[in-house]
């Protein structure tokens, strides 16, 4: 197996424990998004003071602003994604937040003219019948909001993935994750504020938890992730993709002892699995390959 490859598989493997991670801390899904996001901020403040000070000057208030929105749009995806995990399993919530490939293709064509292959409208399709037979499937449980929570949450990835590949064209991975981070802390701070979620005290366990979300599924998982995805091919950017929800659906049948509700669960996680894979699936435009949109996906 080669370096790049290897490091995409240490990468899923690494995000697919978010969810675990999250199931284990006892503190509310607000201020676990808010210690996951300061931490990992925490994490990069170092490194974005010291390489890429002149960059972020150079930006200026406008492109300090675009950030802030974009923090904005992922304060409101990492909140309602974690809201999920208290209120669904953690098969339905991953597979659904999974699920923002489908937006990105269907605002990509239409903002940017991206192509749109079949092969891809036929997946957006079937992804779209898999979710409505997950939801159709989790509504006995009870788990319908924490399904919607986590779809909604999937829309703001979707949002925050196009927004940052314009932004990305002319700012670094680096200076671009620390600025976006440090506001999406901000703002998940101002949540807890409005809706009196306590920062503490919690147990000593929980900010253990805190810290290893940052630096296993954080740094761990998706920058390693984001280097190797210059180096694999689009086919290999596709299976990882889908990777994480069966990794975590997993982890979650191992570590918690959680099974799906139901068979149609089952098939329609099948279905919303099947139609990401097709949907993000190479095109060929004039004799080229282009690379999978995928490739942006996975940067939060």
């Amino acid at each position: 197996m080669k370096k790049p490859e290897l490091a995409v598989m240490i990468a899923v493997i690494s995000v697919s424990f978010s969810a675990i991670l999250i199931r284990w801390a006892t503190a509310p899904a607000l201020a676990i998004a808010f210690w996951r996001l300061f931490f990992t901020t925490l994490f990069l403040l170092p490194f974005a003071l010291f390489y890429k000070r002149d960059e972020i000057r150079s930006l200026g208030w406008k492109g300090i602003g675009k950030t802030a929105l974009i923090g904005l749009v992922l304060a409101t995806h990492f909140s309602l994604w974690i809201r999920s995990l208290e209120l669904t399993t953690v098969a339905s919530s991953v597979i659904l937040v999974t699920a923002h490939p489908i937006l990105v293709a269907g605002l990509s064509y239409y903002l940017w003219k991206e192509p749109v292959s079949k092969t891809n409208a036929l997946g957006i399709t079937v992804a779209i019948l898999g979710i409505i037979i997950l939801s159709w499937g989790d509504m006995g449980a009870g788990n319908i909001i924490g399904n919607v929570f986590a779809l909604i949450a999937g829309m703001c990835a979707g949002l925050y993935i196009l927004a940052g590949r314009r932004m990305r064209r002319d700012v670094s991975l680096l200076s671009y994750a620390f600025l976006v981070y440090i506001f999406c802390a901000i703002f998940l701070a101002i949540m807890c504020l409005t809706t009196s979620t306590k920062f503490y005290p919690y147990p000593k366990e929980d900010f253990y938890l805190f810290i290893a979300m940052a630096a296993i599924p954080g740094l761990l998982g998706h920058t390693l992730y984001n280097w190797a995805l210059k180096h694999v091919t689009a086919s290999v950017v596709s299976v990882s993709l889908l990777a994480e929800p069966i990794g975590s659906t997993a982890l979650a049948f191992l570590l918690l002892g959680e099974t799906p509700g139901s068979i149609l669960v089952i098939i329609g996680g099948a279905l919303t699995l099947l139609g990401i894979l097709l949907t993000v699936r190479k095109v060929r435009t004039r004799g080229k390959v282009r690379r999978s949109r995928s490739k942006k996906i996975t940067t939060f």
